[in-house]
């Protein structure tokens, strides 16, 4: 019996100490925050042991997280689902059942998932659009694209940009009844950063004439030059997207090459060639000094002109869309922006409010004390209460602005 107990509570104290990561004292309902975290982790362990043993590549075994979330196309009494395609990509395409008087708005979607991992289909996604398509009144289409490490760059870019491209024509528009004047071009996280990709590449292409009125980017990934902003370092280990999973991701949408992951890990992948970028991503004059804190800044390059050409997307505006200059920022159209204290990725967001506002673009900049990818936990059983608040003040701004 004593052994038994023994046992028993020596596993109790390794469980707790698996699960329990410290959070920060603001974080709200952190018990939940570190249950969905020890979910995360564990499918990455796994993944890692797979790898490892030759078993499986690790993103493979994290697609585990997106069958599992997996929902049919299953319509209600707001909103009719269909999945389909524009221009042979796969969407899933929402539109609401009540009568409009007037043509409707329009919000074409792009999922996260650092381009490896997700599709439209996923619960938290379904649920998403769903919402927005019946509080809007809104058709909305829900791009999915190919994803890496199988396809890379600039394979989701296309694929985003194709179904963009078909929608924003006027006979399609036409066809679903779409007011070309009324439309948003949305994402979160790698879809954030495909969204923002997407709206700067409307703007220079001709055989385009109707363009976005609006575009809201959720927590993006914008650059991949600097992976050692001050976000990165106080960041690194907080829950839900860790430094080196983002840095995975990264790495992987170029290309399967260990030797990039390892590079980028270091932040010793900067480029010599890219010494003329830097001052976009120079964030000693970007971000606000609560987030500087005590660190310090270096633009030193240590890459070859030979790295450069191995991947060259890392500098692509398509995959970048904080590399270029403020002529092309101010072409954008009026902007939402929403950012997260504990995020690695916040820094990113945080310059692009900053660069979009000098180019004399619109901004509204939404900053929260929480987590990558909260905006998705307003379901069981990841219900968070400030993803309601994020998600409804993210609808109201559409709902405004759209």
């Amino acid at each position: 019996m004593a052994t038994k107990l023994l046992c028993f509570l020596l596993a109790s104290v390794l469980i707790a100490y698996y699960v329990y990561r410290p959070l920060p004292e603001n974080i709200e309902e952190g018990w939940k925050v570190m249950i969905l975290d020890t979910v995360l982790r564990s499918v990455g362990h796994m993944a890692g042991v797979a790898e490892l043993l030759g078993l499986n590549q690790y993103m493979e075994v994290m697609m585990l997280l997106t069958a599992f979330e997996h929902t049919a196309p299953i319509s209600d009494e707001n909103v009719t689902v269909t999945d389909t395609a524009f221009n042979n990509v796969p969407v899933r395409l929402y539109v609401p059942t009540k009568p409009s008087k007037k043509l409707r708005r329009a919000v074409i979607y792009i999922h996260g998932g650092g381009w490896c991992l997700g599709s439209p289909a996923m619960k938290a996604y379904d649920h998403l659009t769903r919402w927005t398509a019946d509080r809007l009144n809104a058709i909305v289409v829900s791009t999915d694209y190919r994803l890496a490490p199988k396809y890379n760059f600039p394979a989701q870019f296309e694929d985003a940009y194709a179904v963009a491209k078909y929608f924003l024509q006027k006979e399609v528009l036409t066809e679903y009844g779409v007011d070309p004047n009324r439309i948003c071009v949305a994402g979160d996280s790698a879809g954030g950063n495909l969204a923002a990709a997407v709206t700067q590449q409307l703007q220079d292409d001709i055989e385009v004439e109707v363009r976005p009125k609006i575009q809201a980017l959720i927590y993006p990934a914008l650059q991949p030059l600097d992976l050692d902003t001050p976000s990165y370092r106080d960041n690194s280990h907080m829950p839900i997207l860790s430094k080196s999973l983002m840095v995975r991701f990264w790495s992987e949408y170029f290309t399967v090459d260990k030797a990039l992951f390892n590079a980028m890990s270091s932040n010793t992948h900067k480029l010599i060639e890219s010494n003329h970028l830097l001052r976009f991503i120079n964030w000693t004059d970007l971000l606000p000094e609560k987030m500087k804190k005590i660190h310090t800044y270096s633009n030193i390059q240590s890459g070859t002109s030979e790295f450069t050409k191995k991947y060259p997307g890392i500098l692509d505006p398509r995959a970048a869309p904080l590399l270029v200059d403020d002529a092309k920022l101010s072409r954008l159209p009026q902007t939402y922006i929403l950012t997260c204290m504990y995020d690695v990725l916040r820094d990113d967001g945080v310059m692009y409010a900053q660069r979009l506002k000098k180019a004399g673009v619109q901004v509204t900049h939404d900053h929260y004390d929480t987590f990558h990818g909260v905006l998705l936990f307003v379901s069981s059983p990841a219900n968070l209460s400030i993803a309601h608040k994020m998600r409804n003040e993210y609808i109201n701004w559409l709902n405004e602005k759209l």
